[in-house]
């Protein structure tokens, strides 16, 4: 669902979240308009989790593997990814989200209800903010879609089954049996 406009006139800012109530929703600005979708399921934030421990297990000191964090492609759009790397030093910063410059890796569970968010808007949107990697996992699928920055845009470096292993040295050296994620 999206808003056009918050209450008083205006686009939405990063700045007008921290007046919405705690409501059991999501809240997203794209393009100065808010967008507002139900809190994830238990499936989906299981996957997350764990990714999360595994990426953790692995992590290097100085990098952080986070949730619940947004990021601010541009001042008129922000996105809560549901994990993400990223500089640790660029939490002491604190505000209201991260800088995309201080951003390795974002990752989203695609849901059913939300896929083109996920698919079209975030990866263009996080693309042209210049975040180095966009994973998406889809549950349904069991894949891991592993996009690359190239250009200001993302291309497929790989699709990966639950029975593969992603190898990488991005955002940091690491091994992933892709099945364990779900």
């Amino acid at each position: 669902m999206t808003s056009p406009a918050r209450p008083g006139g205006g686009a939405w800012t990063v700045d007008d979240l921290q007046d919405l109530p705690e409501d059991g929703q999501d809240y997203e600005i794209f393009d100065g308009r808010l967008l507002v979708s139900p809190h994830a399921d238990v499936f989906h934030g299981a996957i997350a989790n764990r990714l999360r421990r595994l990426l953790d297990r692995q992590a290097p000191t100085g990098l952080l593997v986070g949730q619940d964090i947004g990021v601010s492609a541009k001042r008129s759009s922000y996105f809560v990814p549901d994990l993400f790397v990223a500089r640790e030093d660029a939490l002491d910063r604190g505000g209201p989200a991260l800088a995309p410059a201080d951003v390795l890796l974002v990752v989203e569970v695609v849901s059913p209800g939300n896929a083109g968010r996920d698919l079209v808007l975030k990866r263009h949107e996080y693309g042209v903010a210049g975040i180095p990697r966009y994973w998406l996992v889809e549950p349904r699928k069991q894949t891991l879609t592993v996009l690359e920055q190239v250009g200001g845009a993302y291309r497929e470096a790989a699709v990966l089954a639950a029975s593969d292993v992603l190898r990488s040295d991005q955002p940091f050296p690491l091994v992933l049996p892709v099945g364990d994620i779900f």
